[in-house]
């Protein structure tokens, strides 16, 4: 189950990058230079509903948030969030260190991809299982320091909502599955590393029955 927490621990600092790309660009106006700038980060297409950057409150707030894969994964749909919401400490900011007092993440649908060269978009998109017995988190934070230029210093106070996952296989249709995991406003403190997640962890993994182990192979089973 380490690799499964070190893996949503990933998606969590994806989503906080995200937040920090548009508090970066906080003085743009038009939705589509935020829209370029993530593209730019991350080499995938995103719509973005609604932001706020607040002015005199230090909140990044991202409503109907999608990524998409990029051509050689069909183009289809990665991530679907309808929420990501931070409050941050500006104190920190200024000395390039990224400390948030409030994360609010609701990720509306994950959709695992593998193309028809039997690549899976996880894993050529770079949030990639680690070696065995790994725990500490490293390379998500080098990860997220060297899109950000911050040093990631920690989620005081998490609220996580998990609706489904998908598995698309473009060469064989008929592999495709789709798993409803139904987590409502898990909170969790002091989120610094994955075994910080482990509740999280758990309940994903006797959620999702046999989905991930499906997909991903043994690596995913609860140890």
């Amino acid at each position: 189950m380490k690799r499964l927490l070190k893996w949503f621990f990933g998606l969590v600092l994806l989503a906080v990058m995200l937040a920090v790309v548009l508090l970066l660009c906080r003085d743009a106006i038009f939705r589509v230079i935020v829209e370029n700038r993530i593209r730019a980060q991350t080499g995938m297409d995103a719509e973005i509903g609604k932001f706020h950057v607040g002015l005199l409150e230090p909140v990044v707030t991202i409503k109907n948030f999608k990524l998409y894969n990029p051509p050689d994964f069909g183009g289809t749909p990665f991530l679907d969030i309808p929420e990501i919401h931070v409050e941050y400490d500006r104190d920190a900011l200024k000395h390039n260190e990224i400390h948030l007092t409030l994360v609010r993440f609701n990720l509306g649908e994950l959709d695992i991809v593998k193309n028809e060269a039997g690549r899976t978009n996880l894993f050529s998109l770079g949030v990639t299982l680690p070696a065995k017995g790994a725990t500490g988190g490293g390379k998500e934070l080098e990860e997220f320091k060297r899109r950000t230029g911050l040093d990631f210093q920690g989620i005081d106070v998490l609220n996580v909502s998990v609706g489904s996952a998908k598995f698309i296989d473009l060469k064989n249709p008929g592999n495709d599955r789709e798993q409803k995991i139904g987590i409502d406003n898990l909170v969790m403190k002091n989120i610094k590393t994955p075994a910080d997640l482990a509740g999280l962890g758990v309940l994903v993994a006797l959620r999702s029955g046999d989905f991930f182990t499906e997909v991903f192979g043994s690596d995913f089973k609860m140890k």
